[in-house]
Formats: C-alpha cells, sequence, structure tokens
C-alpha cells in the first residue's frame, strides 16, 4: 500500500509541475504577443513565486493540523480550477492574478508529500520514496513541453492548453480521496503533545541546515524550469526545433531523483549512519551543480543540453536528500511545518534570482547568471554539513 501512496504522489507532483510548466512553455509566444520584456514576463513568474513562499510556510502547518488527506484534497481542488481558469488572463495583470494563486495551491504539495512519506515509509525507505515522488517534477517538466505546444498548434491558441491541463488535476483528485488514508500505525509512532512552533523550531541548527539549503538550491532549479526556452531562445535556436533537447535536462533530473534517493538507501542498507548517506549524496550533488559555468563558453546544442542535464542531474539528487531530511530529523507532527518553511525560504530564494535574472538578461546576458546558479549549491552544501548533525531534533 505505501508504494502505491507513493505512486499517487508521484502523480500529484507530475500534475503540479504540467499546469505550472504551461505558462513556462507558452512564454515565447506570449511575450511576442502581449509585447512583454524579460522583465515583465519575471513580474508573472514573481507573482507565483510569492504565493509559493508564502504558502509553503502556512500549508505546512495546515497539513499538520488538517492531516495529508485533507489538506492535499484542498490544494490540488484549488490549483486545478486555478490553472483553467488563467484561460481567460488578458494581460501582464490578470497573468499576474491569477499565477499568484495558483502558487497559493500548489505550495502545499511538497509538505504535504513529505508528510506522507514520514508516516507511511521507514528511514531505509525515504529516501527512494522521497525520489519516486519528487521525480514527478522532471516528468511534468518533460512531458509539459510536449503537450503544451501541440495543445498550441493544434487549437491555434494558448488558451485550451491551460483549460485541458487544469483538468488532470480534478481526475486525480478523485483517486486520491477514494483510496489514500493515514496507515494504522501512524497512531503509535505520533509523539503525543502539541506541535512546535516557527519560533522553537528556528532555534534548531538543523532546521537553519535544510532552509538555507533549499533556499540556495532551489534558485538552481526553477531558473532552468522557468527560464530554459528563453534561454535557448537568447543563444539562436528555436523552440520548436529543439523540444527533444528542452526535454533531455527534465529526464535526467528525473534520473538524478532515483539515483540520490537509492544511493542512500543503499548506503543506509550497508550500515552507514542515515545523515553519513544523506550527506555524501548532497556532496556529490553539489558538485555536480558546478558545471553550468562551462555552458557560457559552449555553442553547440548538444554539449549545451549535456551541461544543463548533469546539473539537472545533480540538484535533483540534492534535493531528494534535501527533502528527506525533515522526515529524518523530526516527529511526524512537524514535519510538513519544517518542509513548508524550508518551502518558503526556497521561494524568498527563487524570487530574489528571478528578480536578478529578469534585470541581468534584459542588461547583459545569461553568463552571470550561470555563473551564479553554479556557485550557490557549494555554499548551500557546506551549510549542510555544518548545520545538520546526526541526532534527531526532540519536541520541546
Amino acid at each position: 500500500m505505501r508504494w502505491w501512496i507513493a505512486a499517487l504522489l508521484f502523480a500529484s507532483t507530475t500534475i503540479n509541475y504540467i499546469d505550472r510548466q504551461t505558462l513556462s512553455v507558452l512564454a515565447p509566444y506570449l511575450k511576442r504577443d502581449f509585447a512583454w520584456s524579460n522583465s515583465d514576463f519575471a513580474m508573472i513568474v514573481i507573482a507565483f513565486r510569492a504565493a509559493y513562499t508564502i504558502f509553503q510556510l502556512l500549508s505546512g502547518r495546515m497539513l499538520d493540523r488538517l492531516g495529508t488527506r485533507r489538506g492535499l484534497s484542498l490544494a490540488v481542488a484549488w490549483y486545478s480550477v486555478v490553472a483553467m481558469a488563467t484561460s481567460a488572463a488578458a494581460g501582464l495583470k490578470s497573468f499576474a492574478f491569477f499565477r499568484f494563486l495558483l502558487g497559493a495551491g500548489e505550495a502545499a504539495n511538497w509538505p504535504g508529500a513529505t508528510k506522507a512519506v514520514s508516516e507511511w515509509f521507514p528511514e531505509s525507505e525515504r529516501g527512494m520514496a522521497v525520489a519516486i515522488f519528487d521525480s514527478g517534477s522532471a516528468v511534468g517538466g518533460a512531458i509539459a513541453p510536449v503537450m503544451v505546444v501541440w495543445l498550441y498548434q493544434t487549437f491555434g491558441s494558448w488558451r485550451p492548453a491551460f483549460v485541458i491541463t487544469g483538468l488532470l488535476g480534478l481526475a486525480w483528485l478523485v483517486v486520491w480521496r477514494m483510496t489514500y488514508r493515514s496507515p494504522e500505525t501512524a497512531a503509535q509512532t505520533e509523539v503525543p503533545g502539541p506541535a512546535e512552533t516557527w519560533g522553537s523550531l528556528l532555534r534548531h541548527k538543523e532546521t537553519w541546515g535544510i532552509v538555507l539549503g533549499k533556499a540556495l538550491t532551489d534558485p538552481v532549479w526553477f531558473f532552468i524550469t522557468d527560464w530554459f526556452a528563453i534561454y535557448l531562445v537568447s543563444k539562436g535556436f528555436q523552440i520548436e526545433n529543439t523540444l527533444l533537447g528542452f526535454w533531455v535536462p527534465f529526464l535526467a533530473a528525473d534520473l538524478g531523483n532515483f539515483a540520490g534517493g537509492g544511493l542512500s538507501s543503499y548506503l543506509i542498507r550497508r550500515g552507514w549512519p542515515v545523515l553519513r548517506a544523506r550527506k555524501a549524496v548532497v556532496l556529490l550533488g553539489g558538485i555536480g551543480m558546478t558545471l553550468l559555468v562551462p555552458a557560457i563558453a559552449v555553442s553547440s546544442f548538444p554539449v549545451l543540453i549535456a551541461l544543463f542535464a548533469i546539473s539537472t542531474f545533480s540538484y535533483a539528487a540534492w534535493s531528494t536528500m534535501g527533502l528527506t531530511f525533515p522526515a529524518d530529523l523530526y516527529p511526524n507532527r512537524t514535519v510538513a511545518t519544517v518542509s513548508g518553511m524550508s518551502g518558503a525560504a526556497a521561494g524568498i530564494g527563487t524570487i530574489t534570482s528571478t528578480l536578478i535574472i529578469g534585470k541581468v538578461t534584459d542588461r547583459y546576458s545569461f553568463e552571470p547568471i550561470l555563473i551564479g546558479a553554479s556557485l550557490l549549491p557549494v555554499i548551500a552544501t557546506v551549510l549542510v554539513f555544518v548545520l545538520i548533525r546526526p541526532s534527531r531534533v526532540s519536541a520541546e
């Protein structure tokens, strides 16, 4: 049953990413139709990220109070309807409005999925379970370009793409409501007592390791998911002719999720302490993400795609460990809260980086962005090693 739960969480994440990537894939067409600059597009992206940041913090708390089944049901119903409503957007302000609402709903996915994993899976299997649901982001990112461009070309308009992708979440919701239940063992493993406050959780250095790690690595992923189509066009490639290449980094990220989760689980079964196994994957992932720097000097499309693919593979392996840390370190009643806090920090980092990307690319180029995207994960990796120690955080 727990692997069926993991499959449902994977499907939720896949649909979540298809909905959010619809705009990114359509960005070159929308920029042309509405005469947007990169800075204009950045503001739409920031509207999503602002809501995502705020509601990651709130949704984590909500999920710990309402439970996984009810919390995710409400979130998926909300963002699916909003995704469909985006088809009515008429300009910059209305797009920003709908993206803000979309971000508010989508924020609950990762805290909810992390909480479900903590309820259903033992430590030796959590890395793989997180890899399964988190890989949905890469699968959704890979499906979206092909699906959305096909819908755009088939209907001759961008509006139907939002409606059809939004319907996927409503179909998932029916299956989720019919099948998900909390495991019977959850009541036995839960430590009684009130959940810790945000302030008390921030007194643990481990919380800061998780929060800062996500804040510094997620901007790398969202740079690629939000800007990759525009980046390829800036390099002289046409989006219609680069769909296969656009797809490869997302496939690589999917493989990276399983590589990271699988390697950490393998090391734990070999007798490694849990956090030592997680940190080994973090170290390898941090090194791999530095390969965005050589992309500056590359003009060959296959080599360029390969460098981005290695980076997304490495990010996904790193991210799988970052998502697993709350379940490893905290009692179940605060797992979603800590996960939401790290997601909120990631949102702040991503909003900041999106503002910088829009300004820098309008005025200069993508080269400084690639350098920054290679250096931030190194800092994040160092912080994880310094702040996260092999001791479970106890409730206060």
